[in-house]
């Protein structure tokens, strides 16, 4: 299969699927996918392991159970049939694209650095744009735990959600009115 540029795939290419896969076969399903001539995307973090002797770090898939992949929904038997690969997620049998959006939000995350995290889903709440910092121009919604700024963005056909830690000056509320209203109401730097 012929793999398309970027630039074909934002001007109506092929679009980005979640596929459910068997527990612990993310990574090989991932990769069999990429031999195949698919574009794949697996977001990973890394995290402690505490075993009786030691303490180890392991990478672990942000979206347990889950992977993406890019192809064209009238040939998905051969995604289907890849190792690991239970099922294409959708609307009954009815497979249903993952916003370009979504997939670009998580990418961003994973791009910057950051440490990033599993997180619960969140639907409500005032959406945010990162205005500085690794995640420029990613939108999402943030939340405060412990003193400590959480960046949230969503993948809501999942509804599953991945959180890295930024610093609140970094965002600024979505839309014009208001990012007007909100400056009059913060402190210079400071988004509460």
């Amino acid at each position: 299969m012929e793999r398309k540029g970027k630039a074909a795939i934002e001007n109506g290419g092929m679009p980005w699927f979640a596929l459910r896969v068997k527990s612990n076969f993310e990574k090989l399903s991932s990769q069999i996918l990429q031999q195949k001539g698919y574009e794949a995307f697996l977001p990973t973090y890394h995290t402690r392991n505490r075993w009786s002797d030691r303490i180890k770090s392991v990478e672990r898939p942000l979206f347990p159970g889950y992977l993406f992949c890019r192809f064209d929904q009238g040939d998905r038997l051969p995604i289907l049939v890849t190792p690991g690969v239970v099922s294409v997620v959708g609307l009954g049998k009815t497979p249903v694209p993952i916003p370009e959006a979504e997939i670009q939000a998580v990418e961003g995350i994973i791009r910057s650095g950051l440490p990033a995290m599993p997180w619960p889903f969140v639907t409500v709440g005032q959406r945010l744009v990162m205005e500085r910092g690794p995640l420029r121009g990613i939108e999402g919604i943030l939340q405060e735990i412990k003193s400590q700024y959480r960046f949230i963005v969503s993948v809501n056909l999942l509804q599953r959600s991945v959180a890295a830690e930024v610093e609140s000056n970094w965002v600024r509320p979505v839309g014009p009115r208001v990012a007007v209203q909100a400056a009059a109401l913060r402190e210079p730097g400071h988004w509460f």
